[in-house]
């Protein structure tokens, strides 16, 4: 759905002038939650028409790190450019797209009526929702009360209601958790087709197999970044060919906080 709020992480609400060509920008980047540190110096770049994986264990940090590039999570600090303006600023909205886990999805609206919502939102047409609808498969469904569609299918409205207006930047929380491995795989396929198109994009899994159809990979432990890097050299700096077992050996590797 389309992101919005308001910026908290350094001064101004506008764009400036950026230090690279990087789509995402962290430096230093920290939360505190409850009084509690979540997030501790994270500093790593996302470069442009890439899909980067972020993994790491339930509770790491990877939904709170999420809402900090979209500028809707509190008590955030360090630096953080998204597309060269500061994250959460309002010239982003539109041109940056979050799914949360929670499914956005209204029981009660048709699948066609849900997308025409969020449509209006960003000002756009009936063919924005035709053309999103067919992205994820659902162009035949368009009609049906979304209260009678599976889990899966209500998990596309929402990654459909992500797509409209073509954002530059997509952050998708686990968006092919529950589903089934042929439409696991046809999503995949669609997260590289956007990335050919130009657009970026930073999708959270705990599926570490999925981690293989990332160009990048973040691995992040108790708040922590531990690793990243491509899949491939990933598996190298561990010795191993599988990618279950070289998360495992860096996430034993590293000390706890």
């Amino acid at each position: 759905m389309p992101a919005a709020g308001d910026p908290e992480i350094g001064e101004g609400t506008g764009p400036s002038s950026p230090s690279s060509t990087a789509a995402v920008e962290a430096d230093g980047l920290t939360v505190v939650r409850g009084g509690v540190e979540v997030l501790h110096e994270l500093s790593f770049a996302l470069e442009p028409g890439t899909v980067t994986g972020l993994l790491g264990p339930s509770g790491c940090g990877k939904t709170t790190l999420m809402r900090a590039l979209v500028g809707v999570q509190r008590r955030v600090s360090g630096s953080l450019r998204v597309l060269g303006s500061v994250a959460g600023c309002r010239p982003l909205r539109g041109r940056v797209a979050y799914l949360p886990q929670a499914l956005s999805v209204y029981s009660d609206l048709t699948v066609a009526e849900n997308l025409e919502y969020f449509a209006a939102i960003l000002g756009l047409g009936g063919a924005e929702v035709d053309r999103a609808l067919a992205r994820v498969g659902l162009g035949s469904l368009s009609a049906r009360l979304a209260r009678r569609l599976s889990g899966g299918e209500q998990a596309r409205v929402s990654l459909a209601s992500a797509l409209l207006g073509a954002p530059e930047l997509l952050i998708l929380d686990e968006p092919t958790v529950g589903l089934d491995p042929v439409l696991r795989s046809q999503l995949w396929e669609l997260f590289g087709e956007l990335a050919q198109g130009g657009a970026t994009l930073l999708v959270s899994s705990h599926v570490m197999d999925e981690a293989r159809r990332c160009d990048d990979v973040l691995l992040l432990r108790n708040g922590e970044m531990i690793a990243r890097g491509s899949p491939e050299e990933l598996t190298r700096r561990t010795g191993t060919d599988d990618l279950d077992e070289a998360f495992l050996s860096l996430v034993v590797d590293e000390p706890s906080r």
